[in-house]
């Protein structure tokens, strides 16, 4: 499985959390739209902050801890980004 594939894969998953488990769906349905979009970016933005973290402290291989995988990391978190408004977009409310 490529690192691309997973990445996808933790924003749809990350979408759908907060879409289906109880006390997360509660707290999230009455937000506002740009709310809601800002606490998943937020999300996204710590878990990819928090994959580089354990790749720096050799605990997580997935991308290197140097410029060019701070890069990688970059371009992952924006797939991860469309993934998970996509798949927000396409889960029932």
């Amino acid at each position: 499985m490529s690192s691309e594939l997973l990445i996808v894969i933790a924003g749809v998953v990350l979408s759908l959390l907060f879409s289906y488990i109880p006390g997360l769906k509660d707290w999230y349905d009455p937000l506002l739209p740009n709310a809601k979009r800002v606490i998943m970016l937020g999300a996204l933005v710590l878990s990819a902050g928090g994959v580089f973290a354990l790749a720096c402290f050799g605990k997580y291989d997935l991308v290197a801890c140097d410029a060019a995988g701070a890069w990688n990391l970059l371009e992952y978190f924006v797939l991860a980004a469309i993934a998970n408004q996509t798949a927000y977009q396409l889960s029932p409310q």
